[in-house]
């Protein structure tokens, strides 16, 4: 793959692709989406980050490692606009375990639907690292979004990786969907490798 690609003036992604054979991805238990965590982080980003707070000291500690953070006082006063706001415009949502309660009761029914509730952090700062550190290495793996097609796509590194550790991640990424798919390998077609400008390169095939 590193061969057969030019190099470009940025910092390409490599991406996996799988494809499928012989199911029909308009059944609803045929379509995958799964939450992979790859052994290392993939460089990317995790997207914008909201925090739900209680204490105001845990707020100010968390200033600059948050995107925005939402007092508890708050969250009442939120309205349909505002919460709808929130799913678009924020990846990583996370809340102060005390104050998960009332964010289920009063924002649950608009985010729920749309798998965002928020995930529960002790309020100490490490904590917060932890957990974001943790989702950097997590990716989802869908192929609900749109049209229903016989293939993944995943970004599971950048050029700048060591090849142990792409193959890592592709392995984490190829088994999670192999215990997903039905029919196991029966179903699973062909796997290709690529940069984000180069060719794409058949798993398995030497020239």
């Amino acid at each position: 793959m590193r061969d057969s690609s030019k190099q470009r003036k940025f910092v390409q992604s490599i991406e996996l692709m799988i494809n499928f054979k012989g199911l029909d991805f308009k059944k609803s238990e045929n379509q995958l989406d799964l939450k992979v965590a790859m052994p290392f982080a993939t460089g990317r980003s995790r997207g914008k980050v909201l925090v739900f707070a209680k204490s105001k000291n845990f707020a100010d500690e968390i200033k600059g490692k948050a995107d925005k953070i939402i007092m508890e006082s708050d969250i009442q006063g939120l309205t349909k606009k505002d919460v709808s706001q929130i799913i678009e415009e924020f990846d990583v949502l996370l809340a102060e375990g005390q104050v998960m309660l009332t964010v289920g009761k009063f924002l649950g029914q608009q985010l729920a639907p749309k798998n965002k509730m928020p995930k529960p952090i002790q309020p100490n700062v490490s904590q917060l690292e932890s957990a974001l550190a943790e989702m950097s290495s997590v990716t989802k793996v869908t192929n609900k979004k749109g049209k229903a097609m016989p293939v993944i796509q995943v970004v599971i590194g950048s050029e700048k990786m060591q090849n142990e550790q792409l193959s890592a991640n592709a392995f984490a990424v190829f088994d999670a969907v192999l215990n997903a798919v039905p029919g196991k390998t029966q179903s699973i077609k062909s796997v290709f490798l690529k940069e984000t400008m180069g060719p794409a390169i058949k798993v398995g095939e030497k020239e």
